[in-house]
């Protein structure tokens, strides 16, 4: 079967007669089947993918199919799909089958998306490899020494290696964008706000954001623009009107792009990141748009002040995780206490109890000020420091990652050089604003490089529209390459 970049190219077969949605789910089966190694999926749904093929296949034919009818999704472990496993890849949820279905899943399945499994993740979304999850490490399909990003590792995965369409992850600090840009594919965090985060598993409730991870800016664009939208299940979700991003991706005009000198610049950054980012900046002062370098006050506060906070709200969100009303419960508790000390101690991985225990230390009554509230404040100046940036600008551009996909096992001794990883992707989730990362290329060792393209709070539109005209210029530009050569 040929390699389908957009929805659109599927549903046009689809009509013309040339595939059906049972050949379409056979075909990701195969896949999956015959890449088991890479460890992307942590549950296939074979019986219940095809039996929704042949749902959506008998609505064709009759005319009444939904907007995303040849779509084979996956989902990340930590969104609930009724009656099937969550477990966040964490042993504490072994047991665990999800009561309802996520809004945002809920919202693609009733235009006919297919969900063929659940995908592995860094356990409850904490890490930027993929090698904290209780089911073993996702493996990069371009490299399988290589590490795929984290936490949606293996959703990204997933679509890299064609064993699923498109994926459904989670973004807390750069968990879309950094596996994506990983990976050699789209990933997608939108505003706070804009996509209801009803059904997935609490990490950090102020910056967690449900994000899609594809082949193309178009599909990105459609998934979101069926997503998004008010819902009475979760009160920080926006009533803002959701724009037809699917229908506005043509961009026309010059833009005005800020980035940070220091991505381009600083040792720090791979010789071959920093060299791809000058490019594509290079290519856009060609094509007349304002292209300027800036400087970000706070940039070395962004880490810390997210960590601090994460931690802290993560302390609060895992601590319903007891051994009392689900999931797993120890044997050898004595009494109540030992009974959570025990429970959480054998079925919470060292990730996911460093990060509760440091979240529980900046909350205590000695450091709560000297912390918490601190880091609080410091998150508001970031957030005015950020919307005087687009005051002048209509985008910052940097790269995803400092590196491209590290070894497995390289930094897992190191969880300070491991958080490094997230330097350009959490300033998006410190203050909500939106952020795409799309592919930008390969290194000399054929790992994909990505770029990042973030807009102001609520910018969806524009950003979709200039990352889709980015994708595009960065094709005619390679072609040219290879041509010339």
């Amino acid at each position: 079967m040929k390699e389908y970049l957009t929805l659109a190219e599927i549903q046009e077969d689809l009509r013309g007669g040339n595939l059906t949605c049972v050949e379409l789910v056979s075909h990701y089966l195969q896949n999956i089947e015959a890449n088991q190694h890479l460890n992307a999926f942590v549950e296939v749904y074979a019986d219940e993918a095809r039996e929704a093929a042949i749902a959506v296949d008998e609505k064709l034919a009759s005319g009444t199919a939904g907007k995303l009818a040849g779509m084979v999704i996956g989902l990340k472990d930590v969104l609930s799909h009724k009656g099937h496993g969550l477990q966040a890849a964490s042993q504490i949820l072994k047991t665990y089958i999800a009561p309802y279905t996520a809004t945002a899943v809920q919202r693609l399945l009733d235009e006919d998306a297919i969900v063929i499994g659940r995908q592995n993740c860094d356990e409850f979304a904490m890490g930027s490899s993929n090698e904290n999850s209780s089911f073993g490490p996702v493996l990069n399909a371009a490299d399988n020494t290589k590490v795929p990003g984290g936490s949606s590792g293996g959703s990204a995965v997933a679509v890299q290696a064609g064993l699923c369409h498109a994926s459904l992850g989670s973004d807390t600090g750069g968990s879309v964008r950094q596996p994506a840009a990983f990976c050699g594919v789209v990933g997608v965090k939108p505003s706070y706000g804009r996509i209801s985060r009803y059904g997935l598993i609490a990490y950090a409730s102020s910056f967690d954001c449900i994000g899609p991870i594809t082949k193309s800016v178009e599909d990105a664009a459609l998934l979101i623009e069926i997503m998004a939208g008010p819902d009475n299940f979760d009160s920080t979700v926006s009533n803002k009107e959701v724009p037809a991003y699917s229908k506005n991706l043509e961009w026309s005009g010059k833009a005005r792009v800020g980035y940070i000198r220091e991505s381009v610049e600083s040792e720090a950054i791979s010789l071959e990141i920093r060299q791809q980012t000058l490019e594509v900046l290079n290519r856009l002062r060609a094509e007349g748009h304002e292209v300027t370098p800036v400087e970000i006050p706070l940039l070395d506060s962004l880490l810390p002040t997210y960590y601090i906070l994460t931690t802290a709200e993560a302390s609060s969100n895992l601590s319903r995780f007891d051994g009392v009303r689900y999931g797993h419960r120890s044997a050898e508790a004595t009494d109540l206490e030992s009974l959570y000390k025990k429970t959480r101690t054998e079925a919470f991985g060292e990730e996911v109890r460093r990060r509760i225990l440091l979240g529980t230390f900046v909350l205590s009554a000695n450091y709560y000020d000297a912390y918490y509230t601190k880091a609080q404040r410091v998150r508001r100046l970031v957030q005015e420091e950020t919307n005087r940036f687009f005051d002048q600008f209509d985008f910052l551009i940097t790269p995803v990652t400092p590196t491209t996909a590290f070894t497995i096992g390289e930094k897992t001794e190191d969880p300070l050089q491991m958080y490094l990883a997230d330097i350009f992707t959490v300033q998006a989730n410190v203050v909500g604003n939106p952020a795409v990362a799309i592919p930008n290329g390969l290194d000399e060792n054929g790992m994909p490089i990505g770029i990042q393209i973030m807009a102001p709070y609520f910018g969806e539109l524009k950003m979709l529209a200039f990352a889709n005209y980015l994708t595009d210029l960065n094709k005619n530009s390679a072609l040219i390459s290879d041509t010339n050569h």
